[in-house]
């Protein structure tokens, strides 16, 4: 790999030095046809930049001596600004949320909006974790709670699994689910149909080993009733 494409991984955003901002001379150049051009004095190579109408950039400062290639570096930095805003965009970091249960009489609308915003997190690639709190006498009744768990993982079973089932703390009870419910299983396990299987096999014959059959002799045909009365010499 050459020096510019290790320097060009390593750093994309960096602002390189160009054109009367490269003191260090000699340099090693690099032309605007990306072809080694040997050892050449600095203000040779700016000349050369600018009779071409671009910039002389040093792509590589820490190699002796440095590596400076002519280029267009307006144009370049735009291109790489544009790639590195697509892979940031591209790219989904894995998250917690926290959904909030403040009483387990929840209605229904409201539990409804909850495990809505759930179904999106998990579609999203992110883990949700559900808290709910016990008030008062309500903690006397955990399994009123456990109910409100078991119907969220029924809802959400086609997007999430569970990854840490409902445990008691304190005065509240959680519940963590990941993404991959059935949905996610259901396109892993589904067989992938080949071109050839779909094709109709050819019909075999019903006894390859015999012989094709001889084919019928004609049939004799009767000659009329008056011509077989008529003598030999009459006809």
């Amino acid at each position: 790999m050459s020096d510019i494409a290790k320097h060009y991984r390593k750093d994309t955003s960096k602002n390189l030095r160009c054109n009367e901002r490269i003191r260090i001379s000699p340099i090693r150049l690099i032309d605007e046809n990306d072809e080694q051009a040997g050892i050449v004095e600095t203000r040779d190579a700016l000349n050369r930049a600018r009779e071409a109408g671009l910039d002389l950039v040093e792509v590589a400062p820490q190699s002796s001596p440095p590596v400076c290639r002519i280029m267009d570096y307006g144009k370049w930095k735009y291109s790489q600004s544009k790639k590195e805003r697509k892979s940031k965009a591209q790219r989904h970091e894995t998250e917690l949320k926290e959904i909030r249960i403040k009483t387990p009489k929840i209605g229904d609308h409201d539990l409804e909006i909850k495990i809505h915003h759930a179904r999106e997190f998990l579609e999203r690639g992110d883990r949700v974790q559900f808290g709910l709190r016990f008030r008062g006498r309500e903690l006397a009744h955990i399994d009123e709670g456990q109910k409100v768990f078991t119907r969220i993982k029924e809802e959400l079973e086609d997007v999430g699994k569970v990854e840490q089932d409902f445990r008691r703390e304190g005065r509240r009870i959680t519940m963590m689910l990941a993404p991959g419910g059935k949905k996610d299983q259901a396109k892993k396990a589904a067989p992938r149909t080949s071109p050839e299987s779909k094709a109709p096999a050819a019909a075999a014959p019903a006894n390859p080993s015999a012989e094709p059959a001889a084919p019928a002799e004609p049939a004799a045909v009767d000659p009329p009733a008056e011509q077989a009365e008529q003598a030999p010499g009459e006809a």
